[in-house]
């Protein structure tokens, strides 16, 4: 298993028309978060990455849709998602979005995101699915230049491991579009919806809704007693030896 912190500079995709099959990517990624949207309440939605900015978040019941990215052309604010400027417990739902794939040091994007997420606050991340055609054709070398292939891939046992870590309680996941994403169009046939129905683990892009979990640590008072247990105990056992030498 190669290291997760990589030391090269990662090309980051400002636009989903930039992947093969974007736009029917973004679909499939708006339609799959429409069910959490009617579940998560609060003031606000952190939308980090640019594909993330892009992503019809118009369902959501959250009331500000604050978008954070580099250079994507909606941006309210810009910045790094493992360096972004809100306080700590500030934001109600994280919405991650392809993103550690293309991030030199996808652990700290993650814990970012715990940061800056209130207690039982709502992490929704997707990414994309190395079991999946999607992965094979990594290692066609004409592809590495082109995205979604210029990312890494993790799996997402590996990403739940790292939720885990920092603290979140996995809620869900899925995989979903069914695509090898090679052509320009993306056909939405029956064959299409029988291998999402029957082969959805090796579909090319996954889902993961984690949320913030914090323990609260209760101090338990010690019961005060006038005569310790042991001394009773002491008595009792000498009190039982006289007895018997009686």
């Amino acid at each position: 298993m190669k290291p997760a912190l990589s030391e090269k500079d990662q090309a980051y995709p400002s636009d989903w028309q930039q992947f093969s099959q974007g736009e029917a990517l973004n679909q499939a990624i708006v339609n799959v978060l429409q069910p959490w949207w009617q579940k998560i309440f609060g003031y606000y939605l952190l939308k980090v990455g640019d594909l993330s900015c892009q992503l019809d978040t118009s369902g959501c019941k959250v009331q500000h849709h604050i978008a954070v990215g580099r250079s994507s052309a909606g941006l309210m604010l810009q910045a790094e998602a493992d360096a972004l400027p809100f306080c700590e417990n500030g934001v109600d739902a994280v919405l991650l979005s392809h993103n550690l794939e293309f991030t030199p040091d996808p652990h700290h994007v993650v814990r970012e995101a715990h940061r800056v997420l209130r207690s039982d606050g709502y992490l929704l991340l997707t990414g994309i699915n190395p079991y999946s055609m999607v992965g094979l054709l990594k290692c066609w070398p004409a592809l590495r230049r082109r995205y979604p292939w210029q990312g890494r891939f993790f799996s997402v046992s590996r990403v739940k491991d790292w939720l885990h870590l920092v603290g979140f309680e996995i809620l869900s996941e899925q995989r979903f579009f069914c695509s090898a994403m090679v052509a320009r169009e993306h056909n939405e046939g029956m064959l299409q919806q029988w291998t999402e129905r029957y082969f959805s683990y090796f579909a090319s892009s996954y889902i993961i809704v984690a949320r913030k979990r914090e323990l609260p640590l209760t101090p338990i008072r010690p019961k005060w007693q006038l005569k310790p247990t042991f001394a009773q105990q002491v008595k009792g056992v000498s009190a039982c030896q006289r007895a018997d030498d009686i």
